[in-house]
This record gives C-alpha cells, structure tokens and sequence, in this order.
C-alpha cells in the first residue's frame, strides 16, 4: 500500500480478498487470534518470534526525571515496559531491495 498505511480492518478485507473461501467473520477471528496471542506473550514477559518477519519483545524503562517543557516543572517518570519490535532479515531485505533513498 503506496502512500496510506493499513488499519485492522483494511488487513482483514486484504486478508478475505486473497482467500474466497474465508468469510470476513472468520478472517477477523484469525487476525484477532494472532494480536491476542502477540499481546499475551508480552504481558507474559516472553518474546515472540516469527520467522522472516520479525522479533516482538519488551523492554523496561527506569524510572528517571524529566521536565516538562511548557512550564519547566520537574516531574519524576515511573519505570515502564515497552514493547519492542526488531524486523526479521527476511523483512529488513524486503524493504531495502530496491531503495533508492529520500527522493527530493
């Protein structure tokens, strides 16, 4: 997709289009299932592989002391998980075979 980005719903009907025989009721379901189980993983803490795609994992941020910048105020920021995602090669291939670089 040139130009736009995808949102869930525009995946699912990807999804239906390449695949006659699934229904949009049970693409949505297969989508579903796979963020579930993504989302699942992290909040269990584990990392979740899929092979030539990529890498989902978390990260923790300390607890550190920022400002807040229209009023100068300090403010402490609580430590945090973060989730991270690092591309497959597969991926990463993908995407670089026939870049070119920013086009002015």
């Amino acid at each position: 997709m040139a130009g736009g980005g995808m949102i869930k719903s525009q995946l699912i009907a990807r999804l239906v289009e390449r695949n006659p025989s699934l229904s949009q009721r049970d693409a949505e379901r297969v989508v579903n299932a796979i963020l579930d189980e993504i989302v699942d993983g992290l909040a269990a803490g584990k990392r979740v592989e899929l092979r030539g795609f990529g890498v989902f994992s978390v990260r923790e941020r300390k607890a550190r002391i920022s400002r807040n910048p229209a009023t100068n105020e300090v403010v402490e920021v609580p430590p945090k998980k973060a989730p991270h995602f690092k591309p497959g090669k597969e991926l990463f291939e993908r995407l670089n075979r026939n870049y070119q670089g920013p086009q002015d």
